[in-house]
């Protein structure tokens, strides 16, 4: 009878399976966001619940700002405004603006120290 060498097992590298670890921490390290988000407070009211003396409402459609009836681009909208610091803004999204061009107006708005913003419906 021939006996024929003993064969070793081998042993499973556990290299490939590291190196795979490793790219996934990174992958999602790199794919994860860190830090907050950005965000302007704003207070929400209905339709009717908006009553004042003297109604400061700005109509946001995407492609102009309408200010008491007035077109105007963003910065006209801000040196028109510089009167009414202290009173409350109503602004409305018309037909076809979309949420980013509201939070770019409020963001403008905030930038330039009006703080009494609402949105309403």
């Amino acid at each position: 009878m021939i006996s024929q060498p003993r064969r070793h097992r081998r042993r499973p590298s556990l290299t490939p399976l590291i190196d795979i670890v490793f790219l996934l921490l990174v992958f999602f390290m790199v794919a994860s966001r860190f830090g907050l988000e950005g965000a302007v407070p704003l207070p929400l009211r209905g339709g009717n619940e908006v009553q004042s003396a003297e109604l400061h409402v700005i109509r946001i459609s995407p492609d102009l700002l309408v200010y008491n009836g007035q077109r105007l681009n963003a910065q006209e909208l801000v040196s028109t405004l510089t009167h009414v610091q202290a009173e409350r803004l109503i602004m409305r999204a018309m037909d076809g603006a979309d949420v980013q061009t509201v939070i770019d107006v409020a963001a403008l708005l905030t930038d330039n120290g009006f703080t009494n913003l609402v949105l309403v419906e």
